[in-house]
């Protein structure tokens, strides 16, 4: 588990800096434009809102998915609870999508 925990880490700080060495590549042809690194940055935020709420929710739905699987195979007649256990983490996402939407609208102005 520590080397996919390290992997992650891993992969996640190498996007971190190659998105930002982008943004920096793009913040000189911004310029010309009336743009900054704000505006890249930004859009790094909006990514990682809705990449990072993604990744916690399919950490969440394995443990979930896989317990209720268990569980319907014992019991058919919870099918309802369980459901209802597997869709509230993807409120998550749509908290994420909020954020990165609101993020995305101050791109730019």
């Amino acid at each position: 588990m520590s080397k996919v925990l390290s992997f992650l880490i891993f992969l996640g700080l190498f996007a971190l800096f190659a998105s930002l060495g982008f943004a920096q590549e793009a913040e000189h042809a911004a310029e010309a434009a009336g743009r900054g690194l704000g505006d890249g940055l930004l859009g790094i935020g909006a990514g990682l809102a809705i990449g990072i709420a993604a990744v916690g929710v399919g950490i969440a739905q394995a443990g979930i998915g896989s317990a209720g699987a268990g569980t319907l195979a014992e019991k058919p007649e919870a099918f309802g609870q369980i459901l209802i256990y597997l869709v509230i983490p993807e409120t998550l996402i749509i908290f994420g999508f909020v954020i990165a939407f609101f993020l995305n609208g101050q791109i730019g102005g």
